[in-house]
């Protein structure tokens, strides 16, 4: 063999099927494997002797917020430590179609760092085709997001689109598609996709269902009207015949909890009607978003500046403040449904206020002598920004209840990032050094909720399927070489909310379209990350 192959020799083969694992070989050539099982008479450019370790299809990250992060630092440091070598990006809002204004606003997604960066695409194509250039050590995907279509036809506005708004989104959906966009996404509870009608999402998923793609949702709620939100989704599913996945499913407020078991039953329900319904989940009992959602979704009417203009003129603050005291069945109220020790801020864009990151709003508030609600609007309007914040509402109980569904993927819902530079300037959510960590040291080993060929398959095999990826997700010849070999006696998370830079361990051997990304625990600098596009693209 030549010198670009590789055998992996003596390893335990999790296949990505979830069939039972096998002692045997897997043999790279190129890009790809060229074969698996015992391959003792092989001989290879370079051979790694495994010794037993779990080798397994590279892992999918169905829910990546690694949109800036890979543009700072391609490395892909955290995730790639856990064996993900495909992140799937787009939550809502995606880095394309943007505007010139969109361009100059760079106000469509939640930076959390000090990542500085020039936009040198237009299309979400472009911008994945720019990571590939730039060097990305992962495979990179993303969905396009509802709110980004909308922003670009219709900004931020909370009234219905107009029939030629509407016809631009389809225009602009079309060619996302053609792209090779997965689908299209949207977070329902975030403005301006608060403003979406279930009648306009229906005619953007009639676009999507042409081209096969997934329609995948952050859910209109979590917690109160957590049933009338899966409705909606089910809904959409079957007015247009699109596939569909729920971002993150889980119940919000304890109030809530028991209605994880209502919403099992109800997705399985739609499943067995014969729906193509799946979800995706991390693996903590805490959220992390902006401290903005704590503001009712009237008052970001017009875009962010708006509503910070409107947290400044005394009457409608006080109108405001009273609404985020109030119990909401219209929007998700963040900050009514925690108490203020369940409100950890994480990310601030000022330097001067990054003295609260890892603080509990309870401990802010008393150092500054304000309430609760006067703290939150206080401190939007000094840092300017959605200030990244963690919330405790969820329970471990429903957690394992998830893990265990057969229909429920993986993902960290955060950046790809590293325990160095730029990075160390907010607090992030642990999931973005541990979510995979967890399912296989956590769920599979410690608890047994799992077994670990089903954890893989669902890492890989079932997340390539749903997303209609060709040749990747499983250990077979002629597919793509990403694979995973670790150590499932060692596989353990570091990070925690008080202390978050830490990367998980495990992880021996990661490679990426053939080429070895970590060795022995360590990245070894390679970028040799692709774009993988969805099943409408057009070449």
């Amino acid at each position: 063999m030549t010198s670009t192959s590789t055998l992996l020799r003596n390893g335990t083969l999790y296949d990505g099927t979830g069939a039972d694992p096998v002692r045997g070989d897997v043999l790279i050539r190129g890009d790809r494997i060229a074969a698996v099982g015992d391959l003792r008479d092989e001989t290879a450019g370079r051979v790694i002797d495994l010794d037993g370790l779990a080798v397994a299809p590279g892992f999918i990250n169905m829910l990546s917020w690694a949109t800036e992060s890979l543009i700072e630092d391609g490395r892909s440091m955290s995730d790639i430590k856990q064996g993900v070598t495909l992140e799937v990006m787009g939550e809502g809002t995606s880095m394309g179609p943007l505007s010139d204004e969109m361009k100059r606003a760079r106000d469509t997604i939640l930076s959390t760092a000090d990542i500085r960066y020039d936009i040198e695409w237009t299309t979400l194509g472009e911008y994945l085709e720019f990571l590939e250039r730039k060097g990305v050590a992962t495979n990179v995907a993303s969905f396009v997001g509802s709110s980004t279509l909308r922003i670009h036809a219709a900004g931020y506005d909370d009234r219905p689109v107009s029939e030629r708004e509407l016809a631009e989104m389809k225009r602009l959906l079309h060619e996302a598609m053609r792209e090779g966009a997965m689908g299209m996404s949207a977070a329902l509870i975030y403005p301006p996709a608060t403003y979406q009608s279930t009648e306009e999402l229906v005619e953007l998923c009639r676009v999507v269902a042409e081209y096969d793609g997934m329609y995948i949702t952050h859910l209109r709620s979590e917690g109160n009207r957590f049933m009338e939100a899966l409705d909606e989704l089910i809904g959409i599913m079957r007015a247009t015949g699109v596939s569909g996945e729920v971002y993150h499913l889980k119940a919000t407020g304890e109030a809530n909890w028991r209605k994880m078991d209502q919403a099992i039953a109800k997705i399985e329900a739609a499943r067995a009607e014969g729906l193509a319904l799946t979800a995706d989940m991390y693996t903590y009992p805490y959220s992390g978003t902006g401290l903005a959602s704590c503001i009712p979704p009237w008052a970001h009417d017009g875009g962010f500046e708006k509503m910070i203009e409107r947290l400044k003129d005394s009457e409608t603050r006080q109108r405001i403040r009273a609404e985020m005291n109030a119990p909401a069945s219209d929007w998700e109220n963040m900050f009514f449904e925690n108490d203020t020790d369940g409100i950890l801020l994480a990310g601030f864009a000022k330097r001067d206020l990054r003295k609260y990151q890892g603080k509990r709003l309870t401990e802010v508030m008393a150092e500054l002598g304000t309430s609760a609600a006067d703290t939150v609007i206080d401190l939007l309007i000094e840092d300017n920004s959605r200030i990244f914040t963690l919330y405790f509402r969820m329970t471990e109980d429903n957690l394992r209840k998830q893990a265990q569904l057969p229909w429920v993927s993986f993902c960290s819902d955060a950046g790809s990032i590293a325990n160095e530079g730029n990075f160390l300037s907010y607090h992030p959510h642990p999931r973005a050094y541990g979510s995979f960590a967890r399912v296989i040291g956590k769920y599979a080993r410690d608890e047994g909720l799992v077994t670990l060929q089903d954890a893989v398959r669902r890492l890989s095999g079932f997340a390539a399927d749903n997303l209609k990826v060709a040749d990747r997700g499983y250990l077979k010849p002629g597919y793509f070489a990403d694979i995973a070999v670790f150590d499932p006696d060692k596989v353990q998370d570091h990070s925690t909310p008080g202390d978050p830079h830490h990367y998980s361990e495990g992880m021996a051997h990661v490679f990426v379209n053939g080429t070895q990304v970590l060795d022995d625990g360590g990245h070894t600098g390679a970028t040799p990350g692709r774009v993988v596009r969805g099943p409408g693209w057009a070449g």
